[in-house]
């Protein structure tokens, strides 16, 4: 049966010579690897450069409750992106993205509040102009309310200690290293009051971006099984600066 839903593209992995399997987050089915034939063919219908990640699709496909594998009927860009393809500040936060989503997000129940932030907020990456080196921070703990271990907020204070084992601010220093120490703690809050309209307010200077980046992601590997290592973040603070 047909059946027409958005996507957001994850991954993708050869099959065959002239096939993919490609992992797509769906507005209606959750994460789902679809087969793809003929990519890489001159005349394919579906070309390969129509899959780049986190690439926004409109969708018809034929699903089955069972089997691992779906097809494709039809697929389009929409919206076709403006600016990430060509912006290397842009293509890097979008690859970086991309791996810390494929390494959270396992699940192949639909969760369409989670879908639209994630289509929302990619289609503001595309046209923001202002406060980019700032955008992944705020996107990744915006991602850690739909993962369930958001930031307590309770106690916070620019003088606290923030917890990333427990994920609460504490008064004193916790008996670990998994903290965030004064004055990180400040940026922290602010980070977690921005918006997406306001990045540019936020004042980071390149060392404490990087610093809170590394203190984010152990967050995420701390409170998501097997997340491992996130390799992209390399390149994006290179291109940052």
């Amino acid at each position: 049966m047909l059946y027409k839903t958005r996507g957001i593209v994850f991954k993708v992995t050869d099959y065959s010579e002239t096939s993919v399997v490609v992992q797509i987050f769906t507005e209606k089915f959750g994460l789902q690897s679809y087969l793809i034939n003929g990519v890489k063919k001159p005349k394919a219908k579906i070309r390969l450069n129509s899959l780049q990640p986190l690439h926004l699709l409109e969708m018809i496909v034929y699903h089955k409750t069972t089997g691992t594998i779906q097809r494709v009927s039809e697929l389009r860009h929409q919206p076709v992106f403006q600016s990430i393809p060509y912006d290397i500040i842009k293509s890097s936060i979008t690859m970086f993205l991309n791996e810390v989503l494929y390494k959270s997000l396992r699940q192949h129940e639909p969760d369409e509040i989670l879908f639209e932030f994630l289509f929302h907020a990619i289609e503001i990456l595309d046209s923001l102009n202002a406060g980019l080196a700032n955008f992944h921070l705020y996107f990744l703990l915006r991602l850690t309310r739909f993962l369930g271990f958001y930031p307590d907020k309770t106690l916070a204070s620019p003088s606290a200690w923030f917890d990333l084992k427990d994920g609460h601010y504490s008064k004193t220093q916790p008996p670990h290293s998994y903290i965030i120490e004064p004055p990180l703690t400040a940026i922290w809050i602010n980070i977690l009051n921005c918006n997406f309209d306001n990045l540019q307010s936020l004042q980071i200077s390149p060392a404490e971006r990087k610093a809170l980046l590394e203190k984010i992601l152990t967050y995420y590997q701390l409170h998501v099984e097997g997340f491992g290592q996130v390799k992209a973040h390399e390149v994006l603070e290179e291109v940052l600066g």
